[in-house]
C-alpha cells in the first residue's frame, strides 16, 4: 500500500465517524494544549526575568562592592583591613581583564537626596556617581542632550544627566537641558542623642542630558528612571569627601564568560591591594536568575507531567477506537487479503490511521494551546499584578515536539490494533457477520 493511499484511507475513516473520532482525539487535544500552555507561561516568566535583568544592565554583569564582614562557619567576622577601591581599580580592570568589555564605577545614593528645580518643584530621589562608559555599558540610550564625558570626570564638572521619571517630575513636559537643579543631601552625621543630623550639603548642577525610560526592577523595586547621574569625581568632591569607589560594575563579554571575568578581576584587585581580596564581595546577576530559572523549570516539569497524563489517556482512547475499527472492518480486511493485500499492507493501513488521528489531534491541540497560553498570560497579569504584560512564548521547537509526540503516541498505541488486524486469516475474516 502506498503511503498516500494509506493517508487517504485514514482521513476517510475519521470523516466517516466524525463525532467518535473527535471524542477519541479529545485526550490528545487537551494534552497537547495543556503542555503548550504550560510551556508558554513558563517561558514567558523566563522572558520577564531576562527583561528585568536587562533593565539593570544585563545578565553578563556583576558588581564588586566593599564589605566589612565575612562569614566564617556560622559567624560573621569583621574584616580588619583599610583597603578600599579607587577609580584606578576601575581603569585597571577594564585594561587588564581579557574577558571584560567594560567596567564602570558607581557611588550610589538611592533615595536619600532632595532634588529641587525652579518654580519650587522638588522630588525625593537618588543619584549615582558614574563615568563616561556608564550609558554605553548599560546599553542605555539618551533621550535628549548628551551624557557625561571623560573631560567632565577629569574636571569634576558640576553637570548631571536626569532619568526620565526625575526629569518629568522636575520639569514636566519642558526640556531640562541647560537648566539648573539643586541636590541636597544629609551629611550623614548623628548628634549626641543618636538622631540624624539635619545639616545638609546643597550643590548646584546644570542638566546636560536625559535618558530614555528604563522601567522599574521587579526584583529590587526601584528604577533607574528616578535617578540623577553625575561625574564620579564630582560626587567624591561634593558629597563623599574622599576618593573611595563604593561599587564597580563589570561587564563580561558574554554570560558564559562571567566566571572567568570574576577570577580575572580578583587577580587585578589582589595585585593592586597587597595581595588581598577579602575586603570585596561580588554580586553576580546570574545567581538570582539561576534560582528563578530553577523554580521555573520545576513548575514546568510539574505542570507538564500533569498535562502528560492527558496524552496517556488520549493514547488509550486511540487504541480503544482502533480495536473497535478492526472489529467493525473485519470483512473489509478479509476482502483485501483475498484480493492480494499482504499483512504488511493491512498493518500499514491501520497504523497510518492511528498516526493521522493523533497528528490531527496534535494540530488542533497546538492551536488550542496557543490561545490557552494567551488567555493564561492575560489572567496571570490580572492575578499577579506585578507586571503590565506577561508574554506567552510558544517556540517552533515545542510545536514540532508536540506534533511529533502525538504521532509517536499514534504509532505506540495503534501498533497493537494494527498487528491484530494484519494477523487475521482471510477465510475467518470473510466469514465474520
Amino acid at each position: 500500500m502506498r503511503l498516500f493511499e494509506g493517508f487517504s484511507v485514514g482521513v476517510h475513516a475519521i470523516q466517516s465517524n466524525k463525532m467518535r473520532s473527535l471524542l477519541t482525539m479529545l485526550g490528545i487535544i487537551i494534552g497537547v494544549a495543556s503542555v503548550l500552555a504550560m510551556i508558554a507561561i513558563g517561558d514567558g516568566a523566563k522572558e520577564i526575568v531576562l527583561r528585568d535583568a536587562q533593565k539593570l544592565g544585563g545578565a553578563n554583569q556583576f558588581t564588586i562592592y566593599r564589605t566589612w564582614y565575612k562569614r566564617v562557619g556560622t559567624q560573621w567576622i569583621r574584616i580588619r583591613s583599610n583597603e578600599y577601591m579607587k577609580y584606578g581599580d576601575v581603569l585597571a580592570i577594564a585594561a587588564e581583564c581579557p574577558s571584560v568589555i567594560a567596567a564602570t564605577p558607581r557611588i550610589p545614593e538611592w533615595r536619600g537626596a532632595l532634588i529641587q528645580a525652579s518654580r519650587g518643584r522638588e522630588v525625593r530621589a537618588g543619584y549615582n556617581g558614574v563615568d563616561a562608559t556608564y550609558h554605553t555599558a548599560m546599553d542605555w540610550k539618551l533621550q535628549e542632550g548628551r551624557f557625561i564625558t571623560d573631560e567632565d570626570v577629569e574636571n569634576a564638572a558640576t553637570i548631571c544627566v536626569l532619568g526620565d521619571e526625575t526629569a518629568k517630575n522636575l520639569f514636566g513636559n519642558e526640556s531640562p537641558i541647560g537648566k539648573e537643579i539643586k541636590i541636597a543631601r544629609g551629611d550623614g552625621r548623628y548628634d549626641r542623642y543618636g538622631r540624624r543630623s539635619k545639616n545638609r550639603s546643597t550643590e548646584r548642577f546644570t542638566v546636560v542630558g536625559t535618558m530614555t525610560p528604563r522601567g522599574r526592577s521587579l526584583r529590587f523595586g526601584w528604577s533607574y528612571d528616578s535617578l540623577v547621574f553625575m561625574p564620579v569625581t564630582t560626587t567624591q568632591e561634593r558629597f563623599t569627601g574622599n576618593d573611595r569607589i563604593q561599587d564597580i560594575v563589570v561587564y563580561a563579554k558574554t554570560v558564559d564568560d562571567v566566571p572567568k571575568a570574576i577570577e580575572e578581576v580578583k587577580a587585578v584587585i589582589r595585585k593592586r591591594h597587597k595581595n588581598r581580596d577579602d575586603f570585596i564581595r561580588i554580586f553576580d546577576m546570574r545567581e538570582g536568575m539561576a534560582q528563578l530559572e530553577k523554580i521555573s523549570k520545576v513548575i514546568k516539569i510539574a505542570l507538564g507531567s500533569i498535562a502528560g497524563f492527558s496524552l496517556l489517556v488520549g493514547g488509550i482512547g486511540i487504541m480503544n477506537m482502533m480495536l473497535v475499527a478492526v472489529s467493525e472492518r473485519t470483512r473489509e480486511i478479509g476482502l483485501r487479503k483475498a484480493l492480494g493485500a499482504k499483512s504488511y499492507d493491512i498493518l500499514t493501513q491501520f497504523l497510518i490511521e492511528a498516526v493521522v488521528m493523533c497528528s490531527v489531534g496534535g494540530l488542533i491541540g497546538v492551536a488550542l494551546g496557543y490561545f490557552a497560553g494567551e488567555g493564561m498570560a492575560i489572567l496571570a497579569v490580572k492575578i499577579a499584578k506585578v507586571v503590565p504584560e506577561w508574554p506567552s512564548v510558544i517556540s517552533t521547537e515545542w510545536v514540532l515536539i508536540s506534533i511529533s509526540f502525538s504521532a509517536l503516541i499514534g504509532i505506540s498505541f495503534g501498533l497493537y490494533p494494527a498487528i491484530k488486524a494484519s494477523s487475521l486469516s482471510p477465510i475467518e475474516a470473510l466469514r465474520t457477520e
